[in-house]
């Protein structure tokens, strides 16, 4: 149970975050891009890169999974799934499966675009 709060508390701390920077972003660079969701997939990336790094090659013992359950699911994970995304797919690049990586991230762009207008079609064809 302690695991679920810790995500819950993270989540919500890092959807906060993201609402700031999209915020932020529409203010300063306008809407007719998504400036925000770039800027929170990039920086949430990089994030979970030094996340990630750091725990596998400087943390050791003293940190326990639920500073990653809070650092890494919850406030990356609320801030941005694509730096889940981005880290499953070097994981599988640096593992070696190269062809497993490339059709991760294919499978992940097209497949997400095509349920959300298959999605979108369904809502539609109701109204």
């Amino acid at each position: 149970m302690t695991a679920f709060l810790l995500v819950f508390l993270g989540a919500g701390l890092g959807g906060a975050a993201r609402h700031a920077v999209n915020i932020g972003c529409a203010r300063w660079c306008g809407v007719g891009f998504p400036w925000g969701t770039l800027t929170v997939n990039v920086i949430g990336s990089f994030a979970m890169g030094l996340l990630a790094g750091w725990l596998a090659l400087k943390a050791g013992e003293s940190w326990s999974q639920s500073a990653r359950l809070l650092l890494a699911t919850g406030i990356l994970g609320g801030f941005t799934t694509f730096s889940a995304f981005s880290l499953d797919a070097m994981l599988l690049w640096e593992g070696g499966s190269v062809v497993a990586a490339a059709l991760y991230v294919l499978a992940s762009v097209i497949l997400s675009i095509a349920a959300l207008a298959g999605a979108l079609a369904i809502v539609r064809s109701l109204t």
